[in-house]
């Protein structure tokens, strides 16, 4: 592995919300400022064909990206800031369950996003 992409490996590992290409290319610039955006590209493809990385989008044409070997979560995103709140819950994964048996499945994987805005206080 070439040191900028070791570079790129430590970014990802160390962070803990989904950054995209361009955040980054910032993150990795700052550690070592010869990393080059195109080379954060192809590791961030090159990570995703191996399996390590798993790409997601959240509709506001940003692709952004995690461990893929992290552990079972799902995601909330806040429509008004982008925030992506991960978070697990026993209720919603028995459901899942169900009704994969319930269609003759077994379920082997999902992924769950949840959409909305905060609520008004009043």
């Amino acid at each position: 592995m070439t040191q900028p992409r070791r570079v790129i490996a430590q970014v990802l590992e160390e962070s803990d919300d989904h950054p995209d290409v361009e955040e980054l290319y910032n993150r990795a610039s700052a550690v070592d400022p010869g990393i080059s955006i195109a080379t954060v590209y192809r590791t961030v493809k090159l990570f995703e064909e191996a399996g390590i990385l798993d790409k997601l989008e959240f509709g506001d044409g940003r692709a952004r990206y995690e461990d893929a070997e992290r552990e079972h979560h799902d995601h909330l995103i806040d429509m008004n800031s982008g925030e992506v709140i991960e978070f697990v819950d026993a209720e919603i994964e028995a459901l899942q369950e169900k009704i994969a048996e319930k269609l003759g499945y077994e379920l082997r994987g999902h992924r769950l996003e949840l959409y909305g805005v905060p609520r008004k206080r009043r």
